[in-house]
């Protein structure tokens, strides 16, 4: 098993920038769907970000324009670059595999997640 692990969050002020990091030991995303979800307290998980296996992103309307998400294979990480940041912003960040069929990506183990905090 593959066990995803997400890093790069922090507490910014509105407006600011982050940029998140997942990686899991040898693995490459570039052959599986991906996605990185939020989570508030007190609310649902929502997807936030999503890529294919031929590159193509997708975005919630809350964060197009904002975010972008993107894959290293050289270095075998996933990114989501989070610009313009919002108080909405606010929540635990998670990298998963999504929409996939094949057992080397489903079979990827959800991480901690990273804590990105935005104050006003």
């Amino acid at each position: 098993q593959v066990q995803l692990v997400e890093s790069g969050g922090g507490s910014v002020q509105a407006g600011g920038s982050l940029k998140l990091s997942c990686e899991a030991s040898g693995f490459i995303f570039s052959h599986c769907g991906m996605a990185w979800h939020r989570q508030a307290p007190g609310k649902e998980r929502e997807l936030v970000a999503s890529i294919a296996t031929d590159g193509a992103t997708t975005y919630a309307p809350s964060v197009s324009g904002r975010f972008s998400m993107y894959h290293d294979d050289q270095n075998k990480k996933m990114y989501l670059q989070m610009n313009s940041l919002k108080t909405e912003d606010t929540g635990v960040y998670y990298c998963a595999e999504h929409l996939n069929w094949q057992s080397y990506c489903s079979s990827l183990g959800w991480g901690q997640g990273t804590q990105v905090t935005v104050s006003a």
